[in-house]
C-alpha cells in the first residue's frame, strides 16, 4: 500500500472565490492547463450556518470518470487534525486541454454526485464519455509534465499541490497507452515544448509525455508496440519509434528504420534530426553535418534544427561556423506552464505527515535571504529558459573547450564589431551604389521572436541564403586561424595573474586583491553591431561595402551582423565567467593562507549552479557539498546526485532517500526524475543490493519505506534488475 502524502489546506477569504478564479482563468489557458483543483466546504459540527471554503491542488489522480474523482473527494472527509468540522460537499475540477473545457464533479455528503463541464465562457455543458477520455489523457500528461525533477523548483512554484503517480502498474499503463493511441492524431492541439515553433504530429505535449513515460519506466517494448501500430497509419511516426529503439538499446533496428523512412520521406526534419543526433553521439560528426544541414533546409523556422547544426559544428571544432549558426537560430519567447491564479488566502495550513518527518531535511532556521552577495543575485543566466537556455548552453560549451580569449577572437572574425562598423560607415557615406545587397550591412538571420507568430517566408529564405554564404565565405583565409588550437580553459587563461611563486599574503585583503586582478584578466567583450542598428536607417542604406573598387573593405566583406540576443548572451557569459574566476581565485588564495573561506548556504547553492552552467562539474559538486554541510537544500542534493561520483552507489542512495523524503514532505509521492534514477541503479546493481543499501542507512525506517516504494514500482514494471 503506497503512503499518500498529507493534505495541505488553503482557506478562502470568501466562500467559492477559488472556483470563481479558476473559471475566469479558463480563457487564458494556453498549455495543458493548471493542476486539478479540489474545493471542500466544511462546517462546524455544532452549527449549520457558518461554512468555510478550503482547497488544494492535485495531479496524477485517475480522471477517466466522474466516479474516480468523486472517490478522491471521499478520501478527504475524515481529517486527522480537524475534529471540529465536517465536510459537507466537495468539487473536483480537472482541465481538458483537447476540448478546452473544465470537467467538474460535485459531491454532496451524504448524497448525490453531479458531473458536468464548464467552457471558456462559463457555460455548463454535458460531460460525455469522449470528453472523459480526453480529460484522463490530459491528467496523465500533466502529472509527468508538471512533476518536480527532485530539485524542488517546481514544488516551490505553487503552494499546496499533491502529486501522485498516474501510472503505477502494467494495467494502468495499458489504459494510458490505449487512450494515447486513440487520441494520438489530435496531439498537436495540446501545444508543445517552448523550443518548438509549430506543434505537429511528432512534436507536441502528447509525444513528449509518451517519451518521458517510456524513458522513466524503461517500458521500451510497450513504446515500440504503440509506435509500430501508429506508424502503419503515418510514416512520420518513424522518428518517434527510432528514438525509442535507440533509448531501448536496439540501435541496429533504429538505423535500419531511419534509413528506410528517410528514403520515403527525404525532407522530414524530425527523422533527419534523429539521424544527425545519433551520428553525432557516435563520434561521426562528419556524417551528421550534411544531415543536420538538410534538416535546417527542411525546417528553417524551427530552433531545434539550427541548434543541432551548431552542436555538430562544435563537435567538429569548427567554432566560426558554430557561432554563425547559433546567430541564425530563431528565438522564441518562453511560454511557461499554466499555473493557477488564486485570490489571496485567509490562511494556509501545511501539515507534515508522520512518515515524512526527518530532522535532517527540515530547515534548520538558517535564513540566507540577507546573506547573499548582490553580484550573485544578479547573474542573469540563472533565469534563462527555453531557446535562450539551450543557446546559452551551446555558447558555454564552446567556451569550455577553447577558452574565453579564443572565443572573443573568433567572434570578432565572424561578426561586425561596433568600432569597425563606425569606421566603415564614415567611409561608405561618401560612396553610393544601387546594390543594397551587402554582406555585412544586412541581417540574414531572424530577429528574436516576441509575438509567438510564425516567421514569414522571406525570413526563411534569407536564413537559408545566410547559411549558404556562411559556408562559402568562411572557407577563406581566416578559417585556419578561427579553427586554430584552443587556448585552454577560461580558468587557465585568467588565473595566470594569480601569485604562483609561493609568497603568501599576510591577510584575506590581499586574497581579495588577487581576485580583483584575476577579474581584470577576463577581457570584457566589446559590442558587435546588431542588425536593428543597421536597419534603423542611420546610414545610407544603398551604400555597398563589398564594392570591388574599395580594397579597404576586404576584411569586412565576410562578416555578419550579430543578433541583439546573441550579443546579450556574450555579456551574460562574461559576467558568469568573471564571478566564477573571482570565486576560484579567492578560494585558492584562502587555501594557500590556510584561512577559512566563508559563504552562506544559499551562496554555495548559487555558485554550484554557476559552475554547472559553465560545465565545471567537479567545482559544482564541491559547492553543492559545501551548501549541504550548512543546511539541507533539495537543489544542492539534486546537484550532487547528478554530478557526483557514479561509482559511489551508497552516496547516490543516500541522496535519493533524502530527496524522496523531502518530496513527500511537500506532498509529492511522484518524481519521474527520481524514479528514473532508482530504476537505473537497480538495472546496474540489482534490486537486492539497492534494497539492502537503502535499508542499511541510519535514517528512520518510515523514511526508508518511502524510497522502498519507488523501488517497488520498478518491480511492478518488471524493470531490468528488479528480479534480483
Amino acid at each position: 500500500m503506497v503512503t499518500a502524502p498529507a493534505v495541505p489546506e488553503i482557506y478562502e477569504e470568501e466562500l467559492h472565490s477559488a472556483i470563481e478564479a479558476r473559471s475566469e482563468s479558463l480563457q487564458s489557458l494556453r498549455e495543458l492547463g493548471p493542476p486539478d483543483l479540489v474545493h471542500i466546504i466544511k462546517q462546524p459540527i455544532k452549527s449549520v450556518t457558518k461554512q468555510v471554503g478550503v482547497y488544494h491542488h492535485v495531479s496524477g489522480i485517475d480522471a477517466s470518470s466522474s466516479a474516480s474523482l468523486a472517490a478522491y473527494i471521499n478520501t478527504l472527509t475524515h481529517s486527522a487534525h480537524d475534529k471540529q468540522h465536517k465536510v459537507v460537499s466537495g468539487l473536483y475540477c480537472c482541465y481538458n486541454a483537447f476540448s478546452r473545457l473544465d470537467m467538474r464533479v460535485q459531491v454532496y455528503i451524504p448524497g448525490t454526485v453531479e458531473s458536468y463541464c464548464i467552457d471558456e465562457r462559463g457555460d455548463k455543458r454535458v460531460a460525455t464519455d469522449d470528453l472523459w477520455l480526453e480529460t484522463y489523457l490530459c491528467s496523465v500528461l500533466r502529472a509527468y509534465s508538471y512533476a518536480d525533477d527532485g530539485s524542488g523548483d517546481t514544488i516551490k512554484k505553487i503552494v499546496g499541490v499533491r502529486r501522485f503517480n498516474p501510472v503505477t502498474s502494467t494495467e494502468s499503463e495499458h489504459k494510458f497507452l490505449e487512450a494515447a493511441e486513440r487520441l494520438f492524431f489530435n496531439g498537436w492541439q495540446l501545444g508543445s515544448d517552448p523550443e518548438i515553433q509549430v506543434p505537429n504530429l511528432v512534436s507536441n505535449h502528447l509525444t513528449t509525455g509518451l517519451l518521458s513515460y517510456i524513458q522513466t519506466t524503461g517500458r521500451y517494448a510497450s513504446g515500440i508496440n504503440l509506435f509500430e501500430k501508429l506508424r502503419t497509419r503515418d510514416p512520420e511516426i518513424s522518428s518517434l519509434l527510432a528514438r525509442v529503439y535507440i533509448e531501448g538499446d536496439e540501435e541496429v533496428k533504429a538505423v535500419q528504420l531511419l534509413h528506410e523512412a528517410i528514403q520515403e520521406l527525404p525532407m522530414d526534419y524530425s527523422l533527419l534530426d534523429c539521424q544527425a543526433d545519433f551520428c553525432n553521439k557516435k563520434g561521426r560528426s562528419d556524417l551528421a553535418l550534411e544531415i543536420a544541414r538538410r534538416s535546417v533546409v527542411s525546417a528553417p523556422s524551427e530552433f531545434g534544427t539550427w541548434a543541432r547544426l551548431a552542436e555538430v559544428y562544435v563537435s567538429l571544432e569548427q567554432w566560426d561556423f558554430a557561432l554563425l549558426t547559433l546567430n541564425s537560430c530563431p528565438m522564441f519567447t518562453y511560454q511557461d506552464k499554466d499555473a493557477p491564479r488564486m485570490p489571496e488566502p485567509q490562511r494556509v495550513f501545511l501539515p507534515i505527515m508522520p512518515e515524512a518527518i526527518c530532522d535532517e531535511i527540515e530547515d534548520n532556521g538558517v535564513d540566507d535571504v540577507e546573506l547573499v552577495h548582490p553580484t550573485l543575485r544578479k547573474l542573469h543566466a540563472a533565469g534563462f529558459k527555453g531557446t535562450f537556455l539551450k543557446a546559452y548552453m551551446l555558447l558555454t560549451e564552446i567556451t569550455k573547450k577553447i577558452g574565453w580569449d579564443q572565443l572573443l577572437r573568433i567572434r570578432s572574425q565572424v561578426f561586425v564589431m561596433e568600432e569597425e562598423y563606425r569606421h566603415e560607415k564614415q567611409n561608405i557615406t561618401q560612396h553610393h551604389s544601387q546594390n543594397a545587397s551587402t554582406t555585412a550591412l544586412r541581417s540574414p538571420s531572424p530577429s528574436p521572436k516576441t509575438n509567438g507568430e510564425a516567421k514569414g517566408k522571406a525570413k526563411e529564405e534569407a536564413k537559408d541564403e545566410a547559411k549558404d554564404e556562411a559556408k562559402d565565405e568562411a572557407n577563406g583565409e581566416d578559417k585556419g586561424e578561427a579553427n586554430g588550437e584552443a587556448h585552454g580553459q577560461v580558468e587557465e587563461s585568467t588565473e595566470k595573474e594569480e601569485p604562483t611563486n609561493g609568497e603568501s599574503s599576510s591577510s584575506a585583503a590581499e586574497a581579495a586583491e588577487a581576485a580583483e586582478a584575476a577579474q581584470d584578466a577576463i577581457e570584457k567583450p566589446p559590442h558587435t553591431v546588431a542588425s536593428e542598428i543597421v536597419k534603423a536607417g542611420s546610414e545610407d542604406p544603398s551604400a555597398s561595402v563589398d564594392d570591388p573598387s574599395q580594397p579597404n573593405y576586404t576584411h569586412f566583406q565576410n562578416k555578419r551582423l550579430c543578433e541583439r540576443w546573441l550579443d546579450n548572451l556574450f555579456m551574460v557569459l562574461y559576467e558568469d565567467l568573471r564571478v566564477y574566476t573571482i570565486w576560484r581565485t579567492e578560494m585558492a588564495q584562502y587555501k594557500q593562507q590556510q584561512l577559512l573561506y566563508k559563504k552562506s548556504a544559499e551562496e554555495w547553492e548559487i555558485l554550484g549552479e554557476l559552475a554547472e552552467r559553465l560545465h565545471h562539474q567537479e567545482e559544482a559538486a564541491e559547492a553543492y557539498e559545501n551548501c549541504l554541510q550548512m543546511k539541507f537544500s533539495p537543489k544542492a542534493m539534486r546537484g550532487v546526485l547528478k554530478l557526483g561520483d557514479k561509482a559511489n552507489v551508497r552516496d547516490i542512495c543516500g541522496a535519493l532517500i533524502r530527496l524522496v523524503t523531502w518530496q513527500y514532505r511537500w506532498y509529492s509521492e511522484f518524481s519521474p526524475s527520481l524514479l528514473f534514477t532508482i530504476r537505473k541503479l537497480i538495472e546496474e546493481e540489482g534490486a537486492v543490493k539497492i534494497r539492502s543499501i537503502i535499508q542499511g542507512t541510519s535514517l528512520p525506517q518510515h523514511v526508508l519505506d518511502l524510497t522502498h516504494q519507488y523501488a517497488a514500482l520498478c518491480a511492478a514494471f518488471r524493470s531490468s534488475g528488479s528480479d534480483g
